[in-house]
C-alpha cells in the first residue's frame, strides 16, 4: 500500500507518516524507485499511533511500549511506564481543570459583575458629598 493511501484511510497526513519512520513507530519498504510502500497492518498500526499521542505520550514512550504491544505480553517495567504516564497525565488533567475553573469563574463575572469585581458599579466618589447636608443651601 502506497504512502497515500495510508495516510487516506487512517486519517492523518502523509508527513505523520514520515514522521512515525523517521522515530521508529513505523516500518515501510521501498520500491526501486524509492516510493514507501507499507503493510495493509500500517493502516491499524496509524490509529494505534495515533490513540497514543492523543492519549499524551511522547513519541519515545510510545517507541518503548510497541514491543511490549506487538508481542500482546507487558513486563513489569512497562507496566512502570505506563503507570508513570498515567500518573503524568492525570497532573495534567488536574491542572487542566482548575484552568478551566478559573476561566469558569471569570465567564460568571463578567455576564454577572459585583461592585466587588467591577469599579465600574462601586458608588462614585463623589456621592458621599452629594448627599451631605452642608451641600443643600
Amino acid at each position: 500500500m502506497r504512502i497515500g493511501e495510508v495516510a487516506y484511510k487512517a486519517g492523518v497526513s502523509t508527513r505523520a507518516l514520515r514522521y512515525y519512520e523517521e522515530q521508529g513507530l513505523l516500518e515501510s519498504e521501498r520500491t526501486p524507485s524509492g516510493q514507501r510502500v507499507y503493510d495493509a497492518s500500517a493502516v491499524e498500526r496509524v490509529k494505534l499511533l495515533q490513540l497514543l499521542f492523543t492519549a499524551g505520550l511522547p513519541s519515545r514512550t510510545i517507541l518503548q511500549l510497541l514491543p511490549s504491544i506487538d508481542a500482546g505480553y507487558g513486563s513489569p517495567e512497562v507496566f512502570e511506564l505506563m503507570t508513570t504516564e498515567r500518573a503524568r497525565i492525570t497532573a495534567a488533567i488536574t491542572e487542566m481543570t482548575a484552568a478551566r475553573d478559573a476561566l469558569d469563574r471569570m465567564i460568571d463575572i463578567a455576564h454577572n459583575p459585583t461592585p466587588e469585581h467591577c469599579p465600574a458599579l462601586r458608588e462614585p466618589a463623589w456621592a458621599p458629598y452629594a448627599s451631605s447636608p452642608s451641600s443643600v443651601a
